[in-house]
């Protein structure tokens, strides 16, 4: 019985194949420029790591919010990667709270489960998975 209780309450990992190619175009952009650059460099970079990497992306994608089918403000996420996960990219000296909120925000807003934040930082490449728990599978 607690072998079965075990399996029922094991998270599940949303799209991890696309997850890791995701990752693995991070830690090959900062392998092979380092920290310290501005983060359009570093988006510039995985636009052309993950064209070598087969993976569609969208760049810069317009995300409006909405209050009661009214805009009230706009976003723009860094990618939104095959329709399924957005990546908002960061270069910080540490991680941050209000960063994986500003990915959250822009999760609701785009109607998105999984978001990937990914940190450039002077100790090497910082990743953080966010789930839209408001999206059902």
């Amino acid at each position: 019985m607690e072998k079965i209780q075990r399996e029922i309450s094991a998270p599940q990992i949303i799209f991890p194949e696309l997850s890791y190619k995701i990752v693995g175009a991070a830690f090959a952009v900062f392998n092979e420029l380092g920290w310290g650059l501005p983060e359009k460099d570093y988006q510039r970079a995985l636009c052309i790591e993950f064209k070598k990497n087969g993976v569609s992306f969208e760049k810069e994608v317009y995300i409006p919010l909405e209050y009661k089918d009214e805009k009230i403000s706009k976003y723009f996420a860094d990618f939104i990667i095959e329709k399924k996960i957005l990546v908002e990219l960061k270069v910080v000296s540490k991680l941050g709270y209000t960063n994986a909120k500003q990915v959250l925000t822009y999760l609701n807003s785009a109607n998105i489960k999984l978001g990937i934040l990914v940190y450039f930082t002077k100790d090497g490449i910082k990743y953080r998975r966010i789930i839209n728990s408001s999206i059902r599978d």
